[in-house]
């Protein structure tokens, strides 16, 4: 009958305590015993920042004590690299030189390191809350990462996860002890079951990963349903799939143990069922959870001098966990001197009502902004789309997202503070999609300008183009780290002209122009707009199509009215071209295909 089988002790709650200590003995950071230091407020105004995401095992490998089970294949992208907190701390240079401001790293605590064929290299099969990943370093590296980063005036941001662990325990459906995959039923000739009736359905099950039961999980034999399946944890030391901690996680009843999402339509599927891989469902109703998850996470915080929370899977968690979670661990950060936290997070979907539901009283600072990336990103800068889609995102915007700063929390609303990011970690590259740098480049002059906070992923800036997961995980290190590509070069202008001027920071935002027309047409393509902050001033006008040189005037002959008084003579930052609004306060301004003008008034600009 049984199918599958693996040679592993598995272990009841009730020997759980005793498990593996020679194997925690050598995992560094035990947060127990992490001694605290000063920790401070590192950020003025999160709109001055530019975020960079790394998987920190595939920046740089600084320290090959800690290579441990790597996979050098460039075909193997789903293993380890050996990238390390000693490698954030060797690249800072690079890092300044691209005009990042604060980087956010991957889960730093200790994952199951393999699962199915693939590594945890990624973080996000997290199998004690309170231990470091030794494939990064150890807690004297990570601290000197952190202080390094500071010295330098860049912010630190933190990936957790509070929705799920790695797969640390199979659900016993057979009742035998060991996980295992079988076929139950008869028929046609009992190929699954010999005790089964023939004619009777065939039903695969796998005790690993089974799906969705609304009940809970359920026992199936030749005699029927026998109730729900115990739960059985792994003691495999040498890939770290063990019994989790804190001690809460090694009881049955801080699951929700109903099996894995067949139907992300279903919403109590999204929030209360097992991520397909065997990634297992937290109860984040329990209070014994919520009071750990309050603990263990701030803690990090106090303890390392961290700056912010990246939060991951928002929307497989309910509304009241967030409430009660975030209150709760600003209350104890500012209690202890910590100031402007920013926690914002991931609800992966395109739907912008929902994924704006994280941002009122009481929730996130701030969310990925996932309908600017499908229907801007993608649409517009990827596949020549209207630009007129920025007009109905920003329609949208003030009845979707918070228009209030939360409690404690950065002083700006949700609305001004949206994660802006053109590709992450789960979907293809930009470069996947339309192979022509210089609408990456085009796309990277709107991410450093609009408002809210940019987020660039690790090695866009080097013209990675790998598609779905892993192939959009590529080793930094491969690229040189070379700082003379076209790419890089103008990633880095954008981010030091952001910088230079406040106006593109923190100014009001005020559309321009944008059109529906992306042929011939003579303003095809054109996205503009211009920011105001006390005092400066600065229009951003991009042709976001490939077609043909465009203007900021309509077939029609009529022209762009900007927010600069007349007869004010504009300076555009890349090419040093003025122009002079006319006494309508309108400007007609030509844009090549997929270029950029940036104009600030004659006397506002600083020299460089």
């Amino acid at each position: 009958m049984v199918v599958r089988q693996h040679q592993l002790r598995v272990l009841t709650p009730i020997v759980l305590a005793s498990l593996c200590a020679g194997l925690f003995a050598c995992v560094d950071g035990d947060l127990d015993a992490v001694k605290t230091q000063p920790i401070a407020t590192h950020v003025e105004d999160w709109r001055d920042e530019v975020i960079y995401q790394m998987l920190v095992d595939r920046f740089a490998n600084g320290d090959p004590g800690n290579d441990h089970r790597l996979d050098p294949s460039p075909t193997s992208l789903a293993r380890f690299k050996g990238g390390d907190w000693q490698g954030v701390i060797d690249q800072l240079d690079y890092l300044e030189d691209l005009g990042v401001t604060a980087i956010w790293i991957s889960p730093i605590v200790l994952n199951v390191d393999a699962d199915a064929g693939f590594d945890g290299y990624h973080g996000y099969w997290q199998v004690d809350l309170e231990r470091l990943n030794p494939h990064f370093g150890d807690l004297a590296t990570l601290r000197t990462m952190i202080q390094a980063c500071h010295e330098r005036g860049i912010k630190v941001v933190l990936d957790i996860v509070t929705n799920h662990l790695g797969q640390v325990f199979y659900y016993d459906i057979n009742r035998n002890g060991r996980p295992d995959e079988f076929l139950a039923g008869g028929y046609p000739t009992n190929p699954g079951d010999p005790q089964a009736p023939a004619g009777t359905p065939v039903t695969r099950i796998t005790e690993y990963d089974p799906d969705w039961d609304p009940r809970g999980i359920q026992s199936v034999t030749s005699l029927g349903e026998a109730g729900p399946a115990p739960i059985r944890f792994f003691d495999m030391p040498e890939i770290y799939r063990v019994p989790p901690r804190p001690v809460v996680f090694q009881r049955p009843e801080a699951y929700n143990q109903r099996g894995k999402v067949t139907d992300w339509n279903d919403r109590d599927q999204v929030v209360l069922g097992d991520f397909p891989g065997g990634l297992k469902d937290i109860d984040t109703t329990n209070l014994e959870v919520r009071d750990e998850m309050v603990r263990v996470f701030s803690d990090w915080v106090l303890k390392l001098d961290l700056d912010g929370f990246r939060i991951d899977t928002l929307k497989h968690v309910e509304h009241e966990f967030w409430q009660d979670f975030s209150r709760r661990v600003r209350e104890r950060l500012s209690a202890a001197g910590k100031n402007n936290f920013l926690m914002f997070g991931e609800a992966f979907d395109g739907d912008d009502v929902l994924v704006g539901s994280y941002t009122f009283p009481g929730e996130m600072d701030s969310v990925f902004y996932f309908s600017q990336k499908f229907q801007v990103y993608d649409e517009v800068f990827a596949r020549g789309g209207p630009t007129a889609n920025v007009q109905r995102l920003l329609d949208q915007r003030a009845t979707n997202y918070g228009s209030e700063p939360q409690e404690l929390g950065i002083g700006i609303s949700p609305q001004e503070a949206l994660i802006n990011f053109i590709d992450n970690h789960d979907v293809p590259r930009f470069l996947w999609r339309n192979a022509d740098p210089r609408a990456l480049r085009a796309a990277i002059s709107y991410l450093m300008t609009q408002q809210g906070i940019p987020c660039l992923y690790y090695g866009t800036e080097q013209d990675f183009a790998g598609g779905n997961d892993p192939a959009n995980r590529e080793p930094l290190w491969d690229s040189g780290y070379s700082r003379d590509g076209e790419t890089f070069r103008w990633t880095s202008r954008m981010a030091r002209w952001r910088r230079t001027y406040p106006a593109l920071r923190r100014g009001d935002f005020n559309l321009r122009w944008t059109t529906t027309r992306t042929g011939e047409e003579i303003d095809a393509g054109i996205l503009a707009f211009d920011r105001q902050y006390e005092g400066q001033y600065a229009l951003v006008v991009i042709n976001a199509q490939g077609n043909h040189p465009s203007e900021t005037r309509s077939p029609e002959n009529t022209a762009m009215t900007v927010g600069a008084a007349a007869g004010t003579v504009l300076v555009d930052l890349v090419t040093g071209d003025r122009f002079t609004v006319g006494a309508d306060q309108t400007l007609v301004v030509e844009v090549d295909v997929f270029g950029t003008r940036l104009l600030v008034p004659e006397d506002q600009v600083v020299a460089e």
